[in-house]
């Protein structure tokens, strides 16, 4: 894996505290071969996620297409071994290499209900690598110890699609987006909020499920700009961790990580910026 990148005048202090802190606030039994949880971000909105006991999971893995991702891991088999992969809607940004990388290795793929089904019919994916899921369920796809909880998002989620035998482009249901609870085993939730505007039930998805830390859109014009997502952190999410997401890959994705941190002004949430390919571990 590639080292932790961190912007300047963040690197030492964030990780460290990252590394010392989390660990010590978890009040629950520890795990045998129990590691760090890394969290690595390739850009826009994809993230690896290894657990606590290893197990490895994809969140919208818009890859190989990514022009922030690092030249190394547009070559899908530099990701290792691969246990889940989520992704919150149907556009091509999210949904990305996710069919390919499901099939390659045989795990399941897990998105919104209707986006699901549009896979299969499409020839996307097999039956058996798109389990049906949706909004309020949680499972644990990788047995005991991983919950995976479907929360709300406000956006899209329309199935672009290139038909083979016509190349015509059409547009498939794409099912309703979403954003991911991950409740590790030793306790550590994670948030990826999808894409989403700002809405006023973030604040039952704080009191209800506490997330750690937040994978945070900041981007605007399709998602919270940072004035939002600062609004989001501060007043109703209030999380130990925030990285922020969306940004960066198109010119309408204006919003900067450092205008998200100005915007948060004093808080006790640690805003950790990675660069593509960096890592963070709690």
């Amino acid at each position: 894996m590639t080292s932790t990148k961190l912007t300047p005048g963040r690197r030492a202090a964030s990780l460290l505290t990252a590394c010392l802190l989390v660990p010590l606030a978890l009040a629950t039994p520890a795990i045998a071969d129990e590691g760090p949880i890394t969290v690595q971000w390739f850009g826009q909105s994809a993230f690896k996620i290894t657990s606590v006991t290893g197990k490895v999971i994809l969140i919208d893995p818009f890859l190989t297409k990514n022009p922030k991702t690092p030249p190394e891991y547009k070559d899908l088999a530099a990701l290792g071994k691969i246990d889940l992969v989520l992704v919150t809607h149907a556009h091509g940004d999210h949904v990305g290499d996710g069919p390919a990388l499901a099939k390659q290795h045989q795990v399941p793929l897990y998105g919104p209900a209707g986006l699901n089904d549009t896979l299969v019919a499409l020839g996307d994916l097999p039956q058996e690598l798109a389990p049906r899921f949706n909004k309020g369920g949680t499972i644990q796809p990788l047995g005991e110890g991983i919950r995976v909880t479907m929360t709300r998002a406000e956006h899209s989620s329309e199935y672009r699609w290139t038909n083979p035998a016509t190349q015509q482009t059409e547009i498939h249901v794409g099912g309703e987006p979403a954003g991911f609870i991950i409740e590790l085993e030793n306790g550590f939730k994670i948030y990826h909020m999808g894409d989403t505007g700002l809405f006023g039930d973030l604040s039952l998805i704080a009191s209800h499920y506490r997330p750690d830390l937040i994978l945070i859109p900041i981007g605007g014009h399709f998602t919270m700009d940072p004035k939002d997502a600062a609004l989001a952190t501060r007043e109703y999410l209030k999380p130990r961790y925030a990285i922020p997401i969306h940004y960066g890959t198109n010119p309408q994705l204006k919003g900067t990580p450092a205008e998200y941190r100005q915007a948060l002004g004093e808080t006790p949430t640690q805003v950790l910026s990675l660069d593509p390919g960096g890592i963070a571990r709690f």
